[in-house]
């Protein structure tokens, strides 16, 4: 994990890639619970049986559970002391390359693309891309918002 002393040095890092998470291994149970967090049972998801035979030979994680994985990465990755709190405000651009399969292991990848001034603190844009183990594509590339205030 990348550590900044305040956010004069994390601004220092605008246009470094921050480092990378762990990888961590995304099972059927966590897509079944996300099914039933987001009432999104499609068989892709949710029926191993069928989705065996179906276009990736096996279930695939929801994109928006793909994406939900960015928010346990991003503090992973980077830590910045001396803050207040840091409030999640939204994404840019979100975009999913590739599936993630069921068994796949995955890891967030950080850049810090901007780091502005706001009325209630400093605004941040990382582009977090989240790698899918042995593949070529990644599952997700997106740009998250993030206010920090001291």
């Amino acid at each position: 994990m990348r550590r900044f002393a305040d956010l004069a040095e994390f601004a220092a890092a605008k246009g470094e890639h921050l480092g990378y998470s762990p990888w961590r291994e995304v099972t059927q149970r966590q897509i079944d619970l996300f099914a039933e967090a987001t009432d999104d049972h499609q068989w892709i998801h949710v029926d191993p049986e069928q989705a065996a035979a179906g276009p990736y030979g096996a279930t695939i994680a929801h994109g928006y559970l793909t994406l939900s994985l960015v928010s346990a990465f991003m503090p992973e990755i980077f830590r910045i002391d001396g803050l207040k709190m840091g409030v999640n405000v939204g994404l840019n651009k979100v975009r999913f390359p590739a599936p993630v399969k069921v068994g796949s292991r995955v890891r967030g990848g950080a850049e810090l693309v901007d780091l502005k001034n706001s009325p209630a603190g400093k605004l941040s844009t990382v582009r977090v891309t989240v790698e899918v183990e042995g593949e070529k594509r990644p599952a997700c590339v997106a740009e998250t918002l993030s206010l920090y205030i001291t």
